[in-house]
C-alpha cells in the first residue's frame, strides 16, 4: 500500500456548494446521480426490455416503474450514508464485518464491477458491428481505447466529467425520442401498461429479469462516495439540505433512466409485438427488424448509436466504483491508469476468448451471464446498506423512519429472492447441461456458500456487536519524535508529510537543519477518492482525519518552541506542494522516500522526481 498516492488522481475540478443564489446552490449538488443513472440503462438491461415489449406489448411497463422506485429508495440510502457518516459503503463494511467476510465481499464487488464492464464491452462491440459492420472481435478490442478517454475526462475535472455523462444521456434520450416518433406507439396501450398485471409464467420470468437487472450493486458503492464530493456543513440543517438536494438529483436522474428503459420496451411493443414478432430479445435481431418494420433506415442506425453511447457512458462509472471499492475494503491505492487497464482487461480477455473460440453466437449468452454475476452480488450490497442507514447510534436524527425501513427490507427481500432465483435457475441449467460431476459439485457448493454468506451478512450486525475495527487510514502517531542539534539552519522549511513511517525521518532531518527562528510549513495532500475528485470542497471521513493528524504534528513542533503552520490540500500532489512552497517562500523542502522504483512507480506513482522540476529551492530526500 502506498499512503502517498490518491485514488482518481487525475480529477481536479472542485465544486463549491456555498452559492449566493438558491438556484445555483441546488445545481451544485446535481451531478453524482447522473453518473449513477447510466448503470440503469446499460446494454445489459436492453435484452430484458426488448423481450418484455416484444412478447407482452405494453403490459410490463409497471414493472419498470416499480424497479425504478426500488432503485430510487436504495440510491437515496447510499447518498444518505455518504452524507451523514462521511464514509462510503465499502468503508462501512470494513468497519462492521470481520476481516474474512470483508475479503469475500470485496471479491464479490470486484466480480460485479467486472461483469458490468463485460456488458458494456459487449454492448459497445455489438453497436459498432451494427453501425459499421465491424467484426465483434475487433469491436471488443477497440473498446480498450476508452481507457484513455476516462483518464482524459478525469484530468478535465469532476464537473466536466458529469457534463460529459449528462450529454451522453441526453443523446441516448434523443435517439429514442426519434425512434418513438417513427414507431407511433399506442398511447392508451402505454397508459394501460402502468396497471399491474402478470399474464402468465413467462411474463413473471421476464419481470424477474427486469427487476434483477435494474439495481446495480456497484452503483451503491459509488453513490455513497460521490455525494461526499460536495462540501457541506456538519450541522443538522446543512446535512438535511444536502439530503434533500441529493434526493432531487437522484429522482431526476433515475427518471431519465426509466424513460430510456421504458422507451426500449415501448419500441419493442409497437414495432415487434403488434406485428406478431413475439420472440425478439436479441440486440442484433432487433436492429435487423427495425428498418423493414418502420420503413426507415434511420431507425436501426439510431438504435446502434444509442447502444454505443449507453455502453460508453456506463463504462466510466465502473472504473470509479472499482477504485472506491479497492480503497474502502483493502485501503490499497494504485494509479488510475493501472486500475482502469486492469478493469478493462478483466472484461475484454474473456470476451475475446469466447468470441474467438465459440463465435459471435455466444455474445448473447455472455450478456446473460454478466447479468447473473451482477444478480449474485446485489444482496451483499443492499443488506449492509439498510443496516447502516438504520443505525440510530451513527445516523442520529437522520436514521430512516420505521415505514421507510419496512419498505427497504421488503425491497431487499424481493430483490434478493428474485436475484437468487435467477442465479439458481442458471446454475441448475448449467448442471443439467454439463457432464462433468466436478463442475456440478463446484456450482452446487458455490450456491450453498453464497446462501450462508447472505445469512451471515444479514444477521451479523444484529446478533454480534463486534469490537470496532480500527479505521485509522495511517499508522499511529508517535509523539516521541527525536530532536537533534542544528548544524545548518534555514528560515522556512517545508515538510511534505504523507503519514507513512518516512515522516519520522523527515521531521528528524528538519530539526537537525533548523534554528530557533525557523518556521515550519507542514504540507499534506488528502488521499481519498472523494478528495481526489473535489479537491478543497470535499468533506469526507479521511479528509477530517488528515486534518486531525496534522493538528498533532503542529502541537509537537509548537511544544518544541518552533513556529509552525500546516496546509492540507486536495489538488494533484506535486502541484499542491510546489504551490505551498512558493506561497510561503520556503528555503528548503524535505520529502520522504517510499523506497520503490521502476514498475512500482507506475503502480503507486512517484513524487520526488517531479517535485525537483517544480520548485526552485533545494529538495532534501529523507531515506
Amino acid at each position: 500500500m502506498n499512503n502517498g498516492e490518491k485514488s482518481l488522481q487525475d480529477v481536479h475540478q472542485s465544486i463549491d456548494t456555498h452559492k449566493p443564489s438558491k438556484f445555483k446552490k441546488i445545481l451544485s449538488f446535481f451531478g453524482p446521480a447522473y453518473l449513477i443513472s447510466v448503470g440503469y440503462m446499460d446494454p445489459g438491461n436492453w435484452a430484458t426490455d426488448l423481450a418484455g415489449g416484444s412478447q407482452f406489448g405494453y403490459t410490463l411497463i409497471w414493472v419498470l416503474l416499480m424497479s425504478n422506485i426500488m432503485a430510487l429508495i436504495l440510491q437515496s440510502h447510499a447518498a444518505r450514508l455518504g452524507i451523514v457518516w462521511g464514509k462510503d459503503l465499502a468503508q462501512c463494511n470494513r468497519e462492521t464485518y470481520p476481516k474474512g467476510m470483508n475479503f469475500i465481499l470485496y471479491i464479490l464487488a470486484e466480480i460485479a464491477i467486472a461483469a458490468c464492464d463485460l456488458a458494456e464491452v459487449l454492448g459497445m462491440a455489438i453497436g459498432l458491428n451494427l453501425l459499421f459492420g465491424l467484426d465483434l472481435l475487433w469491436g471488443v478490442s477497440i473498446s480498450f481505447l476508452d481507457t484513455f478517454l476516462l483518464l482524459y475526462l478525469q484530468r478535465l475535472g469532476m464537473r466536466k466529467m458529469e457534463m460529459f455523462i449528462i450529454g451522453l444521456i441526453f443523446m441516448i434520450g434523443m435517439c429514442f425520442v426519434v425512434e418513438m416518433s417513427l414507431a407511433q406507439p399506442d398511447v392508451a396501450g402505454i397508459m394501460s401498461g402502468f396497471i399491474p398485471s402478470i399474464p402468465n409464467s413467462a411474463a413473471l420470468y421476464i419481470s424477474i429479469g427486469i427487476i434483477g437487472a435494474t439495481v446495480m450493486p456497484h452503483n451503491l458503492y459509488l453513490h455513497s462516495a460521490l455525494v461526499q464530493t460536495r462540501k457541506i456543513g456538519r450541522d443538522a440543517y446543512s446535512i438535511k439540505k444536502a439530503l434533500k438536494y441529493n434526493f432531487w438529483d437522484s429522482a431526476i436522474a433515475l427518471n431519465l433512466a426509466f424513460f430510456v428503459n421504458a422507451a426500449i420496451l415501448i419500441l419493442a411493443a409497437a414495432v415487434f409485438h403488434e406485428k406478431g414478432l413475439h420472440h425478439v430479445a436479441d440486440l442484433q435481431d432487433a436492429h435487423k427488424l427495425l428498418a423493414p418494420s418502420l420503413g426507415s433506415e434511420w431507425a436501426p442506425r439510431l438504435f446502434a448509436v444509442a447502444l454505443i453511447l449507453a455502453g460508453q457512458s456506463s463504462t466510466v462509472t465502473g472504473t470509479l466504483a472499482g477504485q472506491i471499492v479497492m480503497e474502502g475494503y483493502l485501503r490499497l491505492r494504485i494509479s488510475p491508469a493501472l486500475r482502469r487497464m486492469l478493469t478493462r482487461l478483466i472484461a475484454i480477455v474473456p470476451a475475446i476468448l469466447v468470441i474467438y473460440i465459440a463465435g459471435d453466437d455466444e455474445v448473447g449468452p455472455m450478456l446473460v451471464f454478466s447479468q447473473v454475476l451482477l444478480s449474485m452480488q446485489l444482496a451483499f450490497a443492499v443488506i449492509p446498506l439498510i443496516h447502516f442507514v438504520s443505525d440510530k447510534k451513527r445516523m442520529g436524527v437522520f436514521t430512516i423512519s420505521l415505514p421507510v425501513k419496512i419498505i427497504s427490507w421488503l425491497i431487499a427481500f424481493i430483490i434478493s429472492f428474485l436475484n437468487f432465483q435467477l442465479v439458481f435457475d442458471e446454475i441448475t441449467n448449467w448442471i443439467h447441461s454439463t457432464q462433468n460431476p466436478w463442475l456440478s459439485f463446484a456450482l452446487t457448493f458455490g450456491g450453498i456458500g453464497l446462501l450462508i454468506l447472505l445469512l451471515l451478512t444479514t444477521l451479523y450486525p444484529i446478533l454480534k456487536r463486534k469490537k470496532k475495527v480500527n479505521m485509522e487510514v495511517h499508522p499511529p502517531f508517535q509523539a516521541s519524535l527525536p530532536q537533534s542539534k542544528t548544524t545548518l539552519s534555514f528560515e522556512r522549511i517545508a515538510l511534505a508529510l504523507d503519514y507513512s513511517p518516512s515522516d519520522q525521518l523527515v521531521i528528524e532531518y528538519a530539526l537537525k537543519l533548523a534554528s530557533v527562528k525557523t518556521h515550519f510549513i507542514l504540507i499534506h495532500v488528502a488521499e481519498s477518492a472523494s478528495s481526489r475528485m473535489m479537491e478543497e470542497d470535499t468533506d469526507d471521513y479521511e479528509k477530517r482525519h488528515d486534518e486531525q493528524r496534522m493538528d498533532k504534528y503542529l502541537a509537537f513542533f509548537k511544544e518544541k518552541g518552533y513556529e509552525a503552520i500546516f496546509e492540507v490540500g486536495d489538488a494533484k500532489r506535486v502541484k499542491f506542494i510546489a504551490k505551498i512552497c512558493k506561497e510561503y517562500k520556503a528555503d528548503l523542502l524535505i520529502v520522504g522516500s517510499h523506497g520503490h522504483r521502476g514498475i512500482k512507480d507506475f503502480i503507486y506513482g512517484e513524487t520526488v522526481n517531479q517535485l525537483r522540476h517544480k520548485v526552485n529551492i533545494p529538495v532534501f530526500i529523507a531515506q
